[in-house]
């Protein structure tokens, strides 16, 4: 039996901020980008419609009413598919009590322990995909979990500290 490596601290928004940028490809989800491009044909169809009726009322040539009504409606479709992908975006990082609430990482013998208040997460070592060590933070990604993050500023000027708790990481997790 090692010995236990034990690490806390609060985070703040630009460590979330990290985590949200290493674990997600973009800044709009992919329910976001479905429903913006599923509307935004309805969108220009409609205008397309709308548009070629009334330049029919108003007694244009049909190659008008045809050329006029598709160039509104494919600027509306992309107009709308812009305007809603800009609400979609995710403008608000963390969520619930992760920058409010401390957070403890033990580092065990068969699994990595996540303490935040009253919840306690246990993560086995053959649930972690990678370690990633970087300037001013490590990044632990885990599989069917969310990732961790732990900001160097938890380690206060410990180097050795961080190395071991690098090290405890990278030997536990499987290659």
């Amino acid at each position: 039996m090692s010995q236990t490596l034990n690490i806390s601290g609060l985070l703040r928004e630009k460590d979330v901020k990290r985590l949200t940028r290493l674990t997600r490809g973009g800044s709009v989800g992919p329910t976001a980008v479905y429903y913006a491009g599923v509307t935004a044909p309805i969108i220009s169809a409609s205008m397309a419609v709308m548009v070629r009726e009334a330049m029919r009322l108003v007694g244009l040539s049909p190659y008008w009413q045809w050329f006029i009504s598709a160039f509104i409606a494919a600027f509306a479709g992309i107009a709308w598919y812009l305007i809603f992908i800009r609400w979609s975006y995710r403008h608000k990082h963390g969520r619930g009590t992760e920058m409010t609430l401390s957070t403890d990482i033990t580092l065990g013998d068969d699994q990595i322990i996540v303490r935040r208040g009253g919840i306690e997460t246990r993560i086995d070592w053959s649930c972690i995909s990678s370690v990633k060590a970087e300037r001013r933070h490590v990044a632990v990604l885990v599989n069917g979990a969310d990732s961790l993050i732990i900001p160097d500023a938890w380690f206060g000027k410990d180097k050795s500290a961080r190395a071991a708790f690098i090290s405890r990481l990278q030997e536990k997790v499987p290659h």
